[in-house]
């Protein structure tokens, strides 16, 4: 009876010893299962650091001053619509009581929806690019000259391959306009078709799918190479004048930033400015895009210039400017505005550099 009581207890000192040793080598086993030979990506975290990026911040900044400026002023942008393609009254008043007998007030913001669709990642791309491109240029010339920039040599003749003479505003101004315009045309193209012709094109949906079945993607394309034509020199002077009428205003009133009045008045005349200067370019851009729906399509934009100085005479290259001038003023002088409040609030106060 001992030995049997002795064989047993052994034996159950053999179970528990072996339960010891199978539970360690499901412990060794379970943390060798987790041991992995790499981490999984923090995406929330990379995600944070990506907005807090001054670039991201200057997007977001002119997306937001964008939204808030077509708000305020979209009647003004039908109107100015209406009269530089020709369609209704040729004065700003009777253009404006049109709109309003044939569609109601809610006539004044046709086309609206798709307008902010396309104001949105406009500003967005255009005061962001303008930003990080300006920055980049001036830091590249900046490091030209202090590391002896490249010269070529041409007889007697040397240039400097740094281009002192080049400003860093206009190259971004230029890039600006460009990529922005790539980026955001077919809105464009889509929001000049509902505004010119609402009873054609009642609705985003409808707008899309008879452009498809026109003209197929290139139908959301029409007309871009006369407008990167015209919207270059726009943008390239836009951008030029505010920076350096801002620089000019400061230095003679001895401030070191503009105050909120001072960039309305600043961001007013270089829109002024600007429009005025490309503006005969904006008129034969805006009949070249909408030419198909009155069945006259002129062939390039020498020959819509040609053809308005024909039958309007010179004036007819600055039809619309008035109401073009009463939409482009205040829109620059509120757009800056609300994008350096916005700068400000994004940047500045959270001292991002």
């Amino acid at each position: 009876m001992a030995f049997e009581s002795q064989k047993k207890s052994f034996c159950v000192m053999g179970d528990a010893y072996g339960v010891i040793v199978a539970a360690k080598e499901l412990e060794i086993e379970k943390e060798r299962h987790f041991d992995l030979p790499f981490q999984v990506p923090d995406v929330g975290r990379a995600l944070k650091n990506v907005l807090k990026t001054r670039e991201v911040r200057e997007f977001v900044s002119g997306a937001l001053a964008g939204a808030m400026t077509k708000a305020v002023l979209a009647p003004l942008e039908t109107i100015r619509t209406r009269m530089v393609v020709g369609v209704g009254s040729r004065n700003i008043a009777g253009s404006f009581m049109e709109v309003i007998e044939q569609q109601g007030w809610q006539g004044l913001w046709t086309g609206n929806g798709v307008n902010m669709l396309r104001i949105i990642p406009t500003q967005a791309i255009e005061l962001g690019t303008f930003e990080c491109v300006t920055r980049a240029v001036a830091s590249a010339q900046e490091d030209l000259r202090q590391n002896g920039s490249p010269k070529l040599e041409i007889g007697k003749f040397s240039i400097d391959l740094s281009f002192p003479w080049v400003s860093p505003v206009a190259v971004g101004g230029a890039a600006a306009g460009f990529f922005s315009t790539l980026a955001c045309h077919p809105l464009e193209v889509l929001k000049d078709r509902l505004t010119v012709s609402p009873e054609a094109y009642p609705s985003v949906s409808v707008a899309l799918s008879k452009m498809y079945g026109e003209g197929g993607i290139g139908a959301l394309y029409a007309g871009i190479g006369p407008t990167l034509i015209g919207m270059l020199p726009y943008s390239t002077c836009y951008y030029f004048m505010y920076e350096t009428l801002k620089n000019s205003y400061c230095r003679a009133m001895k401030k070191k930033s503009l105050s909120r009045s001072d960039m309305l008045l600043v961001g007013a005349v270089s829109g002024l400015t600007a429009s005025t200067i490309s503006f005969p370019l904006e008129v034969a851009r805006k009949r070249l895009m909408v030419g198909s729906l009155q069945g006259k399509c002129p062939v390039n934009m020498a020959a819509a210039l040609s053809e308005i100085v024909r039958q309007e005479g010179l004036g007819g290259l600055y039809r619309g400017w008035g109401a073009s001038s009463l939409k482009v003023m205040p829109s620059s002088g509120i757009t800056w505005m609300f994008y350096e409040a916005w700068k400000e609030i994004l940047l500045i106060d959270r001292h991002i550099r």
